[in-house]
């Protein structure tokens, strides 16, 4: 556990609009962020899973590790994640660009859920338009993206939600965490 809140804290302090957090998630947020998932789930995208704090919400949830697919920019991160969680995929790359990798078998259209520990408030709204243009291109109809924000409001432009016509609402707050955070959950409001 030391190991890795010193490697958060390195590359925190190395880039922090990037990390967007002080310290790793709670336990609390990542039981939030993973709330509804289970054993059923199938396929489940995370970006930007740093650490794997979020992660270990989801197996605590019932996850399967070999049903996750962590999407990471940061290859020391990469490398921490490939250990902890050794069967899950783990790809280094933007999450701009999971729709271009080797997704190792998963089809475009058939995840149910994208989870984000991306500092989507740090980004211009192209960037945060691309990320979730990809991450929906990966999702079933009915799937959801899930992030969660240090902000009072939701964690994706206003522009962004209404041209890929978003619907959303919050999950919850978690004041057991640094800083408390909220959780979004955001669905397309059409079928595409």
């Amino acid at each position: 556990m030391l190991h890795e809140i010193a490697l958060f804290l390195r590359h925190a302090v190395a880039s922090p609009a990037n990390i967007g957090a002080v310290v790793p998630s709670s336990r609390e947020l990542g039981d939030l962020v993973a709330r509804g998932l289970g054993p059923d789930t199938g396929r489940v995208i995370e970006i930007g899973p740093g650490t794997g704090s979020l992660t270990k919400g989801m197996l605590r949830a019932g996850v399967r590790e070999q049903d996750l697919t962590l999407v990471e920019l940061n290859p020391s991160f990469c490398t921490h994640l490939r250990r902890k969680f050794p069967r899950a995929r783990v790809i280094n790359a933007g999450a701009e660009d999971i729709g271009a990798q080797d997704m190792d078998g998963l089809e475009s259209g058939h995840i149910s859920h994208v989870i984000s520990g991306l500092p989507l408030l740090n980004f211009p709204a192209s960037l945060q338009s691309s990320i979730l243009e990809a991450a929906f291109s990966q999702l079933a109809p009915d799937g959801k993206f899930v992030q969660f924000t240090y902000g009072f409001q939701p964690p994706i432009d206003a522009a962004v939600r209404a041209t890929m016509d978003l619907g959303w609402h919050m999950r919850g707050r978690v004041w057991a965490n640094l800083p408390p955070a909220s959780v979004y959950e955001f669905y397309r409001n059409a079928p595409h």
